[in-house]
């Protein structure tokens, strides 16, 4: 998140500069407005911190060259002067883009913190090490940032919760209670295998619809190039010699005609529901109503939903404390399990009855309607037995196993269908052309 810089004159005659993040230029001018008109300072200048590239010399030695983020180009050349180097040339870098940051960094990044804090390194070392190994530029500068919030002292949550669009919303939460829990190296270890298994099932999820999706548009696109163009010409030699044409040649040929005189009708028919539908989903509304409903789709909406309660138990079982009801526990597990269907429920049904009307976890979890009768059956047996939180990792370590194994039979299933729609569209060519091919020229006398 970009820096900016306040310089300002209290009533009293008093120069204050403070440092401060925002998301851009304008909505760092409206935090200052508002806080000036609420104190009645006077602002003189909003910096934002740049980064420059400079050049220098020290002694006989030769020049070298680097980057430096500051608030002005003086800044650094007296911080360079400082350290005793003769400056040659400092300018503002203007295309400072850094690009993004792949999930495979953020799992990475979370992975070795776990597995460094189980080996009893100290969080800022273990972020040293990482800074120094990383390669991607934007997530050198998360690093870097995360360890000066620490070192300045800042809490968890604002430490983090400025990396939302880096490390996402559960993700930089979870971070932020591991600064303050009493086991740390327990908190990093379930968010990364959560982010493991995250990208695990979205990778699996690809495979299993992605590419066989693809597939059969390629294959309908062949078919329709073929009945489109290529076999009307030649199908259209035997009309100009009035010879006859079979059954099945004839009906392709007319099916062609009716494709060239009407594609534009045929493709509008199809992306624009497409199209809309898309943008429907995307609403609050059009999501909540897609994930209320995949659920209840044959094979592929029971994967879904037992990976939304594996999720579930798995941050359930990281956070429960095993005092109280746990409320906060109950809403993040419900935030992070990527159903906002069941989001809505657990919230509104489950928290509800627990805030006014003091029923247990177990009776409002069920009243919620989207929980499988194993997942409430285990969290029974944990309320019962004084082992909830138990329960919970093996439940979502139960549904772990049996949707990993599910996935790749749906995506055996999906791509032996896939090849008899291939094998079916093959066939089909096969006796049109063949069809075409015995044609016989009307003889003369």
């Amino acid at each position: 998140m970009p820096q900016f810089r306040l310089k300002a004159v209290s009533p009293q005659g008093k120069l204050i500069q403070t440092e401060f993040e925002s998301d851009s230029k304008k909505e760092a001018q409206k935090k200052v407005d508002k806080v000036s008109r609420k104190n009645g300072f006077q602002v003189k200048a909003i910096e934002k911190k740049e980064t420059y590239q400079y050049k220098v010399k020290k002694g006989a030695k030769k020049p070298v060259t680097g980057e430096q983020e500051a608030y002005s180009k003086e800044e650094v050349e007296k911080a360079l002067v400082k350290l005793g180097y003769k400056v040659i040339s400092v300018n503002k870098k203007w295309f400072d883009f850094k690009g993004g940051v792949p999930m495979q960094e953020v799992v990475t990044f979370i992975r070795l913190s776990a597995d460094l804090l189980k080996q009893k390194l100290s969080f800022d070392e273990i972020l040293g090490l990482l800074y120094e190994d990383t390669q991607n530029a934007k997530m050198k500068e998360v690093i870097k940032q995360i360890q000066k919030d620490l070192k300045d002292g800042k809490e968890g949550d604002e430490v983090y919760g400025k990396h939302e669009d880096v490390f996402g919303k559960f993700a930089a939460y979870m971070l932020s209670v591991a600064s303050t829990s009493g086991n740390m190296a327990l908190v990093f270890e379930s968010t990364a295998k959560f982010l493991e298994r995250d990208a695990e099932f979205k990778k699996n999820l690809r495979r299993s619809l992605m590419m066989p999706t693809i597939t059969v548009l390629a294959v309908i696109g062949v078919i329709l190039f073929y009945v489109g163009y290529i076999f009307p010409a030649t199908a259209e030699l035997f009309v100009e010699f009035d010879i006859e044409l079979p059954p099945m040649t004839a009906a392709t040929l007319e099916l062609s005609y009716w494709l060239q005189a009407n594609w534009i009708t045929i493709t509008l028919s199809f992306v624009l529901p497409i199209a809309a539908f898309i943008y429907f989903i995307k609403t609050p509304k059009g999501a909540l109503w897609l994930d209320r409903n995949i659920i209840k789709v044959p094979v592929i909406g029971d994967l879904l939903h037992k990976t939304s309660i594996e999720i579930f138990s798995r941050v359930f079982y990281t956070l429960y404390s095993g005092s109280g009801q746990n409320i906060e526990v109950i809403k993040v597990a419900a935030e992070a399990c990527r159903n906002k269907y069941m989001e809505k429920q657990i919230k509104e049904v489950a928290i509800k009855m627990m805030l006014k009307e003091g029923a247990g976890l177990i009776e409002s979890l069920k009243a919620t309607g989207v929980f499988t009768n194993t997942a409430i059956s285990r969290f029974k047996l944990g309320a019962e037995s004084g082992a909830l939180r138990e329960n919970a990792k093996q439940l979502a370590q139960y549904y772990e196993i049996q949707t990993t194994y599910k996935m790749e039979s749906v995506i055996d299933m999906i791509n032996l269908f896939i090849n008899l729609f291939i094998m079916i569209a093959l066939i089909a060519i096969t006796i049109v052309s063949s069809e075409a091919a015995i044609i016989k020229p009307k003889s003369t006398m």
